[in-house]
């Protein structure tokens, strides 16, 4: 989701409003414009508990790379016109990764592959819910779902959208039985050269209704800074 999840809050460029009030899929196709503009690469990690996981995040045109250590493994997302591609490079050669492991967490983190997808942003059913602020920044509030409910392990999610640059500041990600299953939430920017970037987000899985307490703690998506070129 995302973000990731989480990967619209990295990178921030200003959209385009056709209006004062534009649509949600007006909202959404600028979010995606956005990304597919920027060229920067972030360093950081994720970080669960007391396991600290190391990344490198490259994006440049329309495509974001996730590139992991120890193991290797690099993971790669195409933003494409009409549909989002999630592929896992091996041997130099891009794989799709299939549906069936899109509940899988990445790397033992709260991150699914599904989050990493970023499907949300082409979800046929989208509306406008209203308008909040978050860490001072004005943001629409987008409700979206997906075209099936066999396409996604998630019934429906809510974004808070950024009003000036695009960047998801929130979004909440509802289960089948239409409990919340995952949050991500920014909790702080930070200004490099010139640049706003994420600095910390949290991501939080839910446990399903009727379970039993566990002592699950968040996953944290932290950005060191800007690999210099």
């Amino acid at each position: 989701m995302l973000r990731v999840l989480f990967l619209l809050a990295l990178l921030t460029a200003p959209i385009c409003r056709a209006a004062d009030t534009p649509s949600a899929r007006e909202i959404l196709a600028s979010v995606r414009a956005a990304q597919t503009a920027q060229e920067q690469t972030v360093l950081g990690r994720l970080r669960t508990g007391g396991k600290s996981i190391p990344f490198r995040l490259v994006a440049d045109q329309g495509t974001l790379r996730w590139e992991f250590s120890d193991p290797k493994q690099t993971i790669q997302l195409r933003l494409l016109e009409t549909e989002s591609r999630l592929e896992e490079i091996a041997g130099g050669a891009a794989k799709r990764v299939s549906t069936a492991r899109y509940d899988d967490r990445v790397r033992g983190s709260d991150i699914s592959y599904e989050d990493l997808a970023m499907k949300f942003l082409y979800w046929p059913k989208a509306a406008v819910e209203g308008e909040a602020t978050m860490i001072l920044r004005k943001c629409w509030i987008i409700r979206v779902e997906p075209a099936a409910k066999n396409t996604s392990q998630y019934s429906r999610a809510r974004l808070w959208i950024d009003k000036e640059s695009g960047a998801l500041m929130q979004a909440e990600a509802f289960g089948p039985d239409g409990q919340i299953a995952r949050r991500f939430k920014v909790i702080s920017p930070q200004r490099i050269d010139g640049v706003w970037l994420l600095k910390q987000m949290r991501i939080e899985a839910m446990e399903p209704t009727g379970a039993k307490p566990s002592d699950r703690v968040p996953t944290y998506l932290e950005v060191d800074g800007v690999e210099k070129k």
